[in-house]
């Protein structure tokens, strides 16, 4: 399922639901609908910049739990490995970020869901 932010400050940006729920989970959000108001904003880019900072200080742990699912699935384990595929969460959450930072500037809502 795909998750569409919008913004009258910045282009739509589209994340795959589990991908949005980490973040929205961090700002105490629901992933299925709910809106960042103008003056939430600061605190979001805050919270989410903090959260960029530490998993750039832990990237191998999760590259570690992608390779677990990957390979211990519902059928057992499974020895083959699949090339590397990794896109790292500062990588997945910065056109949000971007957007944030943007809504903050021009005080605008972001929204999602609607």
């Amino acid at each position: 399922m795909l998750v569409t932010f919008k913004s009258k400050a910045a282009a739509e940006v589209l994340m795959y639901e589990e991908h949005a729920k980490r973040i929205l989970d961090l700002l105490n959000k629901d992933v299925k609908r709910g809106v960042i108001t103008s003056d939430e904003a600061p605190n979001a880019v805050a919270k989410l910049e903090a959260e960029i900072a530490e998993s750039r200080m832990h990237p191998t742990s999760e590259e570690v739990k992608r390779d677990v699912l990957a390979h211990h699935g519902e059928e057992g384990d499974d020895n083959e490995h699949e090339p590397v595929e990794f896109v790292s969460f500062a990588t997945r959450a910065y056109p949000l970020l971007e957007m944030l930072r943007a809504a903050r500037n021009d005080h605008k809502d972001v929204m999602w869901g609607v």
